[in-house]
């Protein structure tokens, strides 16, 4: 069954690169008490997300956060080691928190998975405000590329 509008998230455990490492790290630690805006892509260092969806969210980062959010932050099913190197190569350390989901229980969870035939299992293309835990807003793409999930339209509902 797929997240909607009014939902709280799961409990699930994902990790996030530090100067020490990989760290554990829960949605309970991310959006308990907080505004935030996530967002998540198929693949770090794919085109689309590395050239379309992460790109709006960099430029947007300063207006989103003037808007009340907390923190904004990208998930993907990738391990923590390659969202660490994307953080890096992208510039995005210290703006957006990289969240590592590698083996896709957070997508699952909330019923935005799916079967990649080249990448296998994926997160499909979205963002959401997430208030305190509970979704607010949810954009999911329903054809390839950036529309409803990227930073410019988050603006129009915060």
């Amino acid at each position: 069954m797929t997240i909607s509008v009014g939902d709280k998230l799961p409990d699930v455990t994902l990790k996030t690169m530090t100067a020490d490492g990989a760290k554990v790290i829960t949605t309970a630690e991310i959006f308990s008490g907080k505004k935030v805006v996530l967002f998540a892509v198929p693949g770090a260092f794919t085109p689309t997300c590395s050239n379309n969806h992460l790109p709006g969210y960099l430029e947007n980062h300063d207006a989103i956060l003037a808007r009340g959010v907390d923190t904004i932050a990208v998930v993907s099913v990738n391990d923590a080691h390659v969202m660490g190197a994307w953080a890096r190569f992208t510039g995005g350390e210290g703006k957006i928190l990289y969240l590592a989901d590698g083996t896709g229980d957070f997508a699952k969870s909330i019923g935005l998975d799916y079967i990649s035939n080249d990448m296998g299992l994926r997160s499909k293309r979205f963002s959401m405000i997430v208030d305190d835990g509970k979704v607010v807003a949810l954009n999911v793409e329903t054809k390839p590329g950036v529309d409803e999930s990227g930073a410019a339209h988050i603006l129009g509902q915060l």
